[in-house]
């Protein structure tokens, strides 16, 4: 299959995690002429202004425009070709407020946003699918639980003409994924700062969160595309700090060095199988050929 007519769709939670999580395998995906379209489900309203130079009352009133302008740009940084929001809000933390909201993702019926997941793959085509995996003993914020638990029931309803009749002719996607983010990322990170004489922001708590290592069964080399995940995060000003040690405080010239990888697991495949001990290196492998 010509890489001009495969397809991509990412499902994220809110505004700027698709610039934290896997943007660099887009944008690599993109330059090799791969259509990609990024399923957003909140607008990201509950976010807080992590940008101290940015904190105003006039921009907290405006937040969800000013979250939406962010999101176009870093989409186009990435490469995306649609952006495509599911209309749900941003739930909040666990305990927040803004769990109460009717509106809330994490209010959602299921069913209703299963069929809005399903009509947009239907309406996309996509071959691959990228979501999250179950953070409930990880970060579990609740919208990003709602993406991990709508994202399987829609692959498997979106080729089955009985399922959701409603929400357009049905297409089978051929791969699901989820993306992770390995512990050796994480601990080639916190070696590097400490071998340079600087504090790691990665702190005892990192270390217990459960390991997905053992589950990578894919990893994509972004080695020349490292520096889009950087400028796809500045462009959500409002959410991240451009000193953030997190994610700029270790030299470029050695943070793309430690781990130049994005890593997934895939989860669902009707085409070909994987190998034990063997790191698939390509989203669209045993696609491509057909």
């Amino acid at each position: 299959m010509p890489e001009k007519s495969l397809r991509l769709l990412t499902v994220h939670a809110h505004p700027d995690d698709e610039a934290s999580k896997g943007a660099s395998t887009v944008a690599r995906y993109h330059t090799e002429g791969v259509h990609s379209v990024l399923v957003c489900c909140t607008g990201g309203e509950a976010g807080d202004i992590l940008n101290p130079e940015l904190q105003s009352p006039e921009i907290e009133e405006n937040l969800p425009q000013v979250r939406a302008q962010e999101l176009t740009v870093s989409a186009e940084i990435i490469g995306y070709d649609r952006v495509a929001m599911l209309g749900y809000r941003d739930s909040g933390m666990p305990e927040s407020e803004h769990n109460a909201n009717p509106d809330a993702f994490m209010n959602a019926p299921f069913d209703e946003a299963v069929e809005k997941l399903v009509a947009l793959i239907r309406e996309e085509k996509p071959h691959v699918i990228i979501t999250y995996p179950d953070e409930r003993k990880g970060y579990n914020h609740p919208d990003h639980l709602m993406v991990h638990d709508i994202s399987l029931p829609a692959f498997e309803a979106a080729g089955k003409a009985a399922k959701y009749p409603n929400a357009g002719e049905p297409w089978q996607p051929l791969k699901l994924y989820e993306t992770v983010w390995a512990r050796a990322r994480m601990e080639g990170l916190h070696k590097k700062f400490l071998e340079l004489g600087l504090e790691s922001p990665y702190d005892e708590s990192w270390f217990k969160r459960r390991s997905q290592d053992h589950r990578i069964t894919t990893r994509i080399d972004i080695s020349d595309w490292w520096d889009i995940r950087g400028k796809a995060l500045r462009a959500h000003a409002t959410q991240v700090d451009p000193n953030s040690p997190f994610w700029f405080g270790l030299p470029d010239e050695h943070a793309r060095t430690v781990h130049p990888f994005d890593d997934y697991v895939l989860v669902r495949s009707l085409v070909g199988e994987i190998q034990e001990g063997i790191f698939e290196d390509d989203l669209f492998k045993d696609i491509r050929a057909e």
